[in-house]
């Protein structure tokens, strides 16, 4: 066999022009529709309409055109069946040996923040995916390509040999499947939330690789990084690296979780983290104070974690950062002076956010979670307290300035992994208790930390109390307000003990489990 034929139809001409001037040098015929044809033509590239292979006008705008036997049955045909091969003959039909193909800007026009619902259906390719799934069901026979990074390859093959390899064209016949299912995902999600129903019957969702990691959690697993389509500014996966080696798989799972901490606040404030968890977060008038804090509040978790800054990073505060050894730090921006400073450290990661959205302006997303066979979906967490969700259920009203530490630990509790309790003082967590499987235990952990700066501090808890004994806890140490969701049947029992020590407790109704 080999490559007499080729249809050529794109929306994304990058080297098209190139790639088919090749081509046809190497004797191959090429047939084109509408805006490629014209391009082609007035390149000097020799081609052919697909009216002129059909018999039948490009009609509608456009949208039929390709839809015909004399192009499917040349893609189709298989060529060692001899039935096939007397109806190709006995109807005038040739072969089409190669397509060159790539879809309607389906993701680049509802990325348009103004977008109409009709230009999105507009946008819907019809010919171009019916095209690309014929050659590829028959890719023992037909080479095709969706991608222009596969040009240079075919072109070489087809130089060589006359015709591209059952291997090449496998593998190009595996990746159009892979890039019509990602198309076809993509519509049925915009569809889906236009429709009102984000979690339908059939859950498809699509992912564009950033780069393979080294491994994954362990040096023994693989592991790769991708972005959703439609993935907004101020994530890691619009990030930019300024500086540093590649990122880990833990790395990014780390920094995710510093990052959506660093969110929920809108005054400068810094979140460290290790192992998915905050070990220090402090707010302050200046990115530096805000930084100090956090540093403060666990000096010795800090090292070897992850700073992520909800303001740009200047050198008041990139000079404390370089002296301890850190894996990421993230932020908006950095100054010429605090990367010159950072840049020193080899290792360090250093990755500019851009603008960065606070809690109150974030939407919910979708979170998934896989299990053995099947996953999870759910919205993200993003609700924030209002004034209305508050109730104090005790006797002592907190302090203005207790209320303005409980908002804070509230802020951070949501995002400690459960059971979640969380002390804060002077706008900085002071102890963090994570995970436990029991209440009480992480209030001890948090508690130990915070030693006797927990007297007169605040304790947030991401969930209610099941018994009175975190309280009781809390007031032996000093605590003097606590927030919490509530609900507990032995509610009564808590906010007696406050009532008993003094302490002022606020109910939220509002739970923040985080496994």
């Amino acid at each position: 066999m080999s490559i007499k034929r080729a249809l050529v139809s794109v929306s994304d001409k990058t080297g098209i022009v190139e790639f088919c001037r090749e081509l046809s040098q190497l004797g191959v015929e090429i047939i084109s529709t509408g805006g490629t044809k014209n391009l082609l033509a007035q390149e000097g590239v020799p081609v052919i309409g697909i009216s002129d292979v059909t018999g039948f006008p490009e009609i509608m705008d456009g949208r039929v055109k390709t839809l015909h036997p004399a192009v499917h049955s040349g893609l189709l045909a298989v060529r060692d069946n001899e039935e096939h091969t007397r109806q190709m003959k006995e109807l005038g039909l040739d072969y089409i040996d190669l397509v060159v193909v790539n879809l309607y800007p389906f993701q680049e026009t509802i990325a348009k923040p103004d977008v109409a619902y009709e230009d999105a259906i507009e946008n819907i390719d019809i010919g171009g995916p019916t095209m690309l799934r014929s050659a590829a069901k028959n890719h023992a026979f037909v080479s095709v390509v969706v991608d222009s990074g596969d040009y240079a390859q075919v072109i070489e093959e087809v130089r060589a040999e006359g015709d591209t390899t059952l291997d090449t064209r496998k593998k190009l016949a595996a990746k159009v499947f892979r890039h019509t299912a990602a198309y076809d995902a993509l519509i049925a999600d915009y569809l889906a939330k236009q429709t009102g129903d984000p979690l339908p019957e059939r859950y498809t969702v699509t992912y564009e690789k950033i780069q393979d990691l080294r491994y994954g959690e362990n040096p023994h697993q693989a592991a790769a990084f991708y972005r959703a389509p439609l993935a907004p500014a101020g994530t890691l996966t619009t990030a930019e690296q300024l500086h540093g080696k590649e990122l880990s798989y833990n790395n990014i799972n780390d920094a995710n979780a510093a990052l959506q901490i660093v969110k929920e606040f809108s005054e400068p404030a810094v979140v460290a983290v290790k192992h998915m968890n905050p070990c220090g977060v402090g707010v302050g008038a200046t990115i530096a104070e805000a930084y100090n804090k956090a540093y403060s509040a666990d000096p010795v978790s800090i090292f070897g974690g992850i700073v992520a800054a909800n303001r740009t990073i200047d050198a008041d505060t990139a000079q404390p950062l370089s002296e301890i050894f850190l894996e990421i730090v993230l932020a908006p921006d950095f100054t010429p002076e605090a990367l010159e400073i950072l840049t020193k450290k080899k290792n360090i990661r250093l990755l500019k956010m851009g603008e960065l959205t606070s809690a109150e302006g974030r939407q919910s997303v979708h979170v998934v979670t896989s299990i053995e066979g099947g996953m999870v979906v759910q919205e993200s967490d993003v609700h924030s307290l209002s004034d209305a969700d508050l109730k104090v259920v005790t006797k002592r009203q907190p302090t203005e300035d207790e209320l303005k530490q409980l908002l804070f630990g509230w802020k951070v509790v949501k995002h400690v992994k459960s059971n979640a309790i969380v002390l804060a003082a002077d706008d900085m967590t002071i102890g963090v208790g994570a995970g436990q499987m029991n209440r009480v235990g992480s209030a001890k952990i948090a508690l130990e930390q915070a030693g006797d700066k927990a007297q007169g501090a605040i304790l947030a808890s991401d969930a209610f109390f099941p018994m009175g004994d975190t309280v009781e806890l809390a007031a032996k140490h000093g605590i003097k307000a606590i927030i919490q969701p509530g609900g507990s049947i032995k509610d009564e029992e808590s906010i007696k003990a406050a009532d008993e020590a003094g302490i002022a407790m606020i109910f939220t109704g509002v739970r923040h489990f985080k496994h």
